[in-house]
């Protein structure tokens, strides 16, 4: 019986679509029949990717496009699917920006951007899309964190320090929703084969190094993740190595943990 619910097709949306992980959770939704609203700031990349899902699986695919880093677009967002009266019953918050980089050579213009996308658009998505789920007794939410939220990252400080703000709102809401009806997961992955990498390796060439383990395929991460979800699975860590990596980093101590980052920084 719980099977058979969980698979009862529902509407999500999902930020962030037009490529990587969600691209690949887009696809991953669609293929159990699954509506989708796709949203990114790429009109051309939303419309492909909902041609392309609603002729492989049969499903609606709408295409909202949204600059969510600007005050007050998640708010623009819930209105104009209220005006088309597209319930959402699952929402995926995964648009997100990463910069490496020592902070004080990082602009603050650009620390602003991070925590603009990463933090605020989260929390204001969930603040516009939250209610009418917890009014209904039902929804599921799924947050793209990182296993960055789970330890400090010199030459990542500001955006580990977003992801361990969605980690935290996450496990938080989690469990303020128990008794509600709603479902809060939060998706932790590592490093991601993803155009969020190639950015990154293009500014630091020593990345284009890793081996190949180490490296996610962003449609098993989907996979993972959309379990997770549909289960309602608090944390969800992807992968055996990434496992790994966060239990040993919850079970060091933080000073230890703080030393043996910085050492890792500065080597890379």
């Amino acid at each position: 019986m719980a099977a058979s619910k969980a698979r009862r097709p529902e509407t999500v949306l999902i930020t962030g679509a037009s490529s990587g992980i969600g691209e690949a959770l887009a696809k991953r939704f669609a293929r159990d029949g699954h509506s989708l609203v796709l949203v990114a700031r790429s009109v051309a990349k939303l419309e492909r990717l909902a041609q392309v899902l609603a002729a492989e699986h049969g499903v609606k695919a709408w295409v909202q496009p949204a600059d969510l880093a600007r005050r007050g677009a998640a708010r623009a967002l819930a209105i104009a699917l209220k005006r088309r009266r597209i319930r959402v019953d699952v929402l995926v918050n995964n648009a997100g920006v990463l910069q490496q980089g020592g902070f004080t050579a990082i602009p603050s213009q650009r620390h602003r951007e991070l925590i603009d996308l990463n933090v605020a658009a989260v929390t204001e998505m969930l603040a516009h899309f939250l209610p009418p789920m917890c009014e209904r007794g039902h929804g599921r939410v799924l947050n793209v964190a990182s296993i960055a939220a789970f330890q400090p990252l010199p030459m990542l400080a500001t955006y580990a320090a977003t992801k361990a703000f969605v980690l935290s709102l996450s496990e938080s809401l989690s469990e303020e929703l128990r008794d509600v009806g709603v479902t809060v997961t939060a998706l932790c992955p590592g490093i991601t084969a993803t155009h969020m990498l190639t950015a990154a390796t293009s500014a630091n060439a020593r990345l284009a190094k890793l081996p190949g383990f180490l490296v996610g395929d962003a449609d098993a991460v989907a996979d993972e993740g959309y379990r997770a979800c549909m289960q309602g699975v608090v944390i969800k860590v992807p992968g055996a190595v990434n496992q790994a990596v966060t239990l040993a980093s919850r079970a060091t101590p933080k000073g230890l943990l703080r030393r043996v980052a910085g050492v890792l920084a500065r080597s890379a």
